[in-house]
């Protein structure tokens, strides 16, 4: 297809996807003249991926693109192609290592991990950002006096499991590893709002059956 129809499928001005073509974004068409290039299937899929993370995730461009690289990295093992390329994703800021609540949550996020038997993810705290958006949370939950037993975050840590089983049987749906590491990425970007709002209607739902609405 050219320019034109890959904006009219994508609706994304050609502009736009112009820019896209300058930052690396989106990789060169095929040229058939000097003013002419064709783009493909895989084209409208990455443009789709990157307009997702620009408009919907606020993703900054520079981000995007270290995203990008690490999706197209198929010299990486998929677990840790799929690591890269979300890890990429705008993260928490580091813990404050000197903080005793931080130092506390560390200890919890460890032996939250032993119970649930995750030893997989325990081999990653030292680079996931996962791990340490959990430390930053549960720090700042003591801070303020609060205090959840270990079990009570093991039963939300286990539906969350399931949930990334379902993430998972999405990914693997698509048949190349950088369709599957752009359909992760996808997932975290625009699934995370989804699992919010979901969240969200699920306590507003049980809050009136527990509670009623007077």
């Amino acid at each position: 297809m050219r320019l034109a129809e890959l904006s009219r499928r994508s609706g994304v001005a050609t502009a736009t996807i112009k820019y896209y073509l300058r930052e690396g974004l989106l990789p060169p068409g095929r040229q058939i003249n000097t003013t002419t290039a064709e783009y493909d299937e895989e084209h409208l899929r990455r443009l789709r991926l990157v307009r997702a993370m620009i408009q919907v995730g606020r993703v900054p461009v520079a981000t995007v693109r270290e995203v990008l690289r690490h999706v197209d990295d198929d010299s990486l093992g998929l677990t840790v192609r799929l690591g890269a390329a979300l890890w990429a994703l705008p993260q928490v800021p580091e813990p404050e290592e000197d903080d005793a609540f931080v130092r506390a949550a560390h200890r919890e996020a460890e032996e939250l991990l032993d119970l649930l038997g995750w030893s997989n993810a325990k081999l990653l705290t030292t680079i996931s950002p996962a791990y340490r958006s959990l430390v930053v949370a549960v720090a700042a939950f003591r801070r303020l006096g609060y205090d959840w037993e270990t079990e009570l975050l093991a039963s939300y840590a286990r539906l969350m499991h399931e949930t990334a089983k379902l993430d998972l049987d999405f990914v693997e749906t698509h048949p190349s590893e950088a369709e599957k590491v752009e359909t992760a990425v996808l997932g975290t970007v625009l699934t995370e709002p989804i699992l919010r709002a979901l969240r969200r209607l699920a306590q507003e739902e049980e809050s009136a059956r527990r509670y009623g609405f007077e």
